[in-house]
């Protein structure tokens, strides 16, 4: 995993959320073959965006409370928060550029 990825540990969305006013949270399982696709996209994301957008990961299955939660029923799913409130969210591999795209029209 890149350096500059956050690992949110079970429980602790709230804390990352609080600490991190513009945050891209990754949310996949180790058995899922398309988040494995979108995991170096989420890396460089992280990578590019250090000090401006923070960018985590959430597996899926470590966090079933923060998966009712957000209702998610596909993963990989991102959810985008801003000031600790989820604004946007997307379901499955995207391309890089679109993610940025959402990215820009909320940060």
């Amino acid at each position: 995993m890149a350096e500059n990825v956050i690992v949110i540990e079970p429980g602790a969305l709230n804390s990352v959320k609080d600490q991190n006013p513009n945050l891209v949270v990754d949310c996949w399982a180790a058995w899922c073959g398309p988040c494995r696709m979108l995991s170096p996209t989420i890396e460089r994301l992280a990578d590019d965006y250090v000090g401006k957008v923070a960018v985590a990961k959430m597996n899926v299955d470590e966090n079933q409370a923060e998966v009712q939660r957000f209702k998610i029923m596909a993963i990989p799913t991102i959810l985008f928060f801003k000031d600790g409130q989820l604004v946007d969210q997307m379901v499955g591999v995207a391309p890089k550029e679109e993610i940025e795209e959402r990215m820009r029209k909320h940060y």
